[in-house]
Formats: structure tokens, C-alpha cells, sequence
């Protein structure tokens, strides 16, 4: 479903989830226009220029919402700690608002930026972009025909081996700022568990920064206990040489284990377009593990689906937003459920 007049979009940010993550897909989507992208970064000014030469250049979020009444959706690409203040600002400006997880920095803001959006009847969504990850979506399947038969534990991971800290708001932040690698990768990996396996409560967790110039935390493991019996063991790590699997899952009629990085960022990053034929595409040598019965096979990975995302807000906004009946790309209530476990997390740790 595409709308008769494009869905005017603007995206604040142009570093890697503004020039990465949003712009081409939304600049990929007939449903939108990229009308407005803001950054103060003269080298980012020019790639947007270069790559989005429709668009008007401005230097901060302030100055797309002045623009508000040439626009009707915002995206947020900005570091966590502004996520409040300008989803706040643009809902009151009467824009429609993407946030880029971390939501927010407390579940308590999650919560009232959720009932401001329902006072005003402006769309609010959180771009939980990994729940469209091949690897994620592969898994989905396989729960999805009770491959593995009742599961019983669940592991999931983001590791990696970066001992310097490129961003220098990242390595200034600390986890009351929206520092961190739990607010960062960890927001994709719980936002996952939720999803598959329900509700659930923090039981332990072991929250680290061991970077000299790390302000937060940048080695993180938490269990998880899930209302449906699910036990879940999340890893983020930045300090990591040789990365556990991405994906384990073990059930009572057989297991699932899968290696790799998921294709579509460092297929966007290498100059590629949501809309070519390879794009979301895992080479084979990549493919999961699946056992049953004693006899392992390779499972092929799903396609990678970032375009999911905005293909459905899209259809949402067109339909009447929040009037419509259509569900959110993703519910702002998954976001602060996830914030709400990381709380508990640093509770506990």
C-alpha cells in the first residue's frame, strides 16, 4: 500500500543509523519523500548532498522542527540521551516519530512519550531493526513450526572485537547518559528475546566496562527467566576475539545453532541498495545448524528484511495512523519492556 502523496520524512543524524540504517530506505520507498536530513558535520553534509541531492540540508534537530508543517514524520538517529527531549518536542510540533533504539535512556520517559503520542494521535515507534536480521528471521520460522519442540533454553549474542571507541559521544557517555553496550547492542538482543519467547525477568547479571576509556559498559551477560519457562542467556561483548554463536537455541525434539554477522549493513555500508536483487542475501558457507534426532543439516538463512520496517509504518501512517487498525512496525511498549529489563539488569549487578 503506497500512499497518494509521499510520507514527507526527515532524519536527524547522518552518521552510521542515519546514512545507514534509515535514509535508504526510506529514500528506497516510494511511500516516502526524504525531504529534510540534519547534521552539523560538514563531510556528512556533503555525502547527503551527494547521495540525497532532493533533500534539504540543515544542522540540527531544532531545525527540522521548524520545518514542521512541511513535514509528517521525524526520524531520530540522534545519541539516546536526546531521544526524550526531541521525541517530545516533535510529537507536540505534530509529526509522526521513528526513535532509534534505545528508546529512551528511562522506561519511565518510554512511558510517558507513549501516552503523549495517544493524546495527540501521532504515530510513535522504536526502529528495533534486528527483529528483521536473516538470522533472527530464521529462527522465527523455525519456532514458528515447532521445529525444535517445546524450547527450553535460549542463547543469544552480539560480540565483537573493537578495543577503540570511535564515536567520541560514545566514549563520553556514561549509562545515565544512554552510554554503553547494554543500551546499544543490548536493546537488539532483548527486544529478540521478548519477542520469542515472552515476558520476562532478569535473574543475573554481570555489567562490565573494560576499556580504559569506556564510560558504561562493554561486557555484559544476563539469564533470563521467561513466564513461558524459557530460560535466556544474553552476551554483549565488545571485547571479544573469537564471537560465540549469534544464535542457540535447544528444545526437547532437537537444537539450532548459528554463526555470523547478519548481511545487510555491510552490504549498505559497501555501497549497496535495499533494492537490489542480492541485497539481505547470506552466502551459504554461513548457514545455521539445525539437529534432530541425532542428524545435523544445514538450514538455509532467510533473507535479511530491514525494508520490513518502513513497508509497514508506510501502511499504518497511509491508513490513518493511529486511527488505523493496523499494528506498529514495532510497539513502543516492546522498547520500554526491554528498558525495564536493563534496569533490572543494573539493579542487580
Amino acid at each position: 500500500m503506497t500512499s497518494k502523496q509521499p510520507i514527507r520524512t526527515a532524519v536527524a543524524g547522518f552518521g552510521l543509523s542515519g546514512s545507514v540504517f534509515h535514509a535508504p530506505y526510506i529514500a528506497g520507498n516510494p511511500a516516502y519523500q526524504l525531504a529534510v536530513i540534519a547534521t552539523s558535520d560538514p563531510a556528512r553534509q556533503a555525502k547527503a548532498r551527494e547521495r540525497y541531492p532532493q533533500a534539504k540540508i540543515v544542522e540540527t534537530p531544532q531545525d527540522i522542527l521548524a520545518l514542521a508543517d512541511e513535514l509528517d514524520l521525524i526520524v531520530l538517529g540522534t545519541p539516546p540521551a536526546t531521544h526524550y527531549p526531541l521525541t517530545k518536542a516533535a510529537l507536540e510540533a505534530g509529526l509522526d516519530v521513528v526513535v532509534d533504539k534505545p528508546f529512551v535512556v528511562h522506561s519511565a520517559q518510554g512511558e510517558e512519550l507513549m501516552d503523549l503520542a495517544a493524546k495527540l494521535g501521532r504515530v510513535l515507534t522504536v526502529y528495533q531493526n534486528r527483529r528483521w536480521d536473516a538470522d533472527a528471521l530464521t529462527v522465527q520460522k523455525l519456532l514458528d513450526a515447532g521445529t525444535l519442540g517445546t524450547v527450553t533454553r535460549f542463547e543469544v549474542g552480539m560480540e565483537r572485537w573493537a578495543p577503540e571507541i570511535a564515536k567520541a559521544w560514545k566514549a563520553g557517555a556514561t549509562a545515565e547518559e544512554g552510554g554503553g553496550v547494554l543500551f546499544d547492542l543490548g536493546t537488539h538482543v532483548l527486544d529478540l528475546a521478548l519477542r520469542f519467547f515472552g515476558p520476562a525477568t532478569v535473574t543475573y547479571a554481570e555489567i562490565q566496562a573494560r576499556r580504559p576509556q569506556e564510560s558504561a559498559d562493554d561486557d555484559v551477560f544476563l539469564a533470563l527467566r521467561h513466564e513461558s519457562g524459557v530460560v535466556s542467556h544474553v552476551t554483549i561483548n565488545l571485547n571479544s576475539h573469537l564471537h560465540g554463536p549469534r544464535f542457540r537455541v535447544l528444545g526437547t525434539a532437537g537444537g539450532f545453532v548459528k554463526f555470523g554477522t547478519d548481511p545487510q549493513e555491510p552490504y549498505v555500508l559497501g555501497g549497496g541498495l535495499p533494492t537490489d536483487a542480492e541485497y539481505g542475501v547470506e552466502p551459504a558457507e554461513n548457514h545455521g545448524t539445525l539437529e534432530l534426532n541425532g542428524q545435523r543439516t544445514t538450514v538455509p538463512t532467510e533473507r535479511g528484511a530491514y525494508p520490513e520496517f518502513y513497508r509497514l509504518l508506510a501502511e499504518k501512517v497511509d491508513d490513518g495512523g493511529t486511527a488505523s487498525a493496523l499494528p506498529l512496525p514495532v510497539d513502543p511498549a516492546d522498547s520500554v519492556a526491554v528498558l525495564k529489563l536493563i534496569e533490572q539488569a543494573r539493579a542487580l549487578a
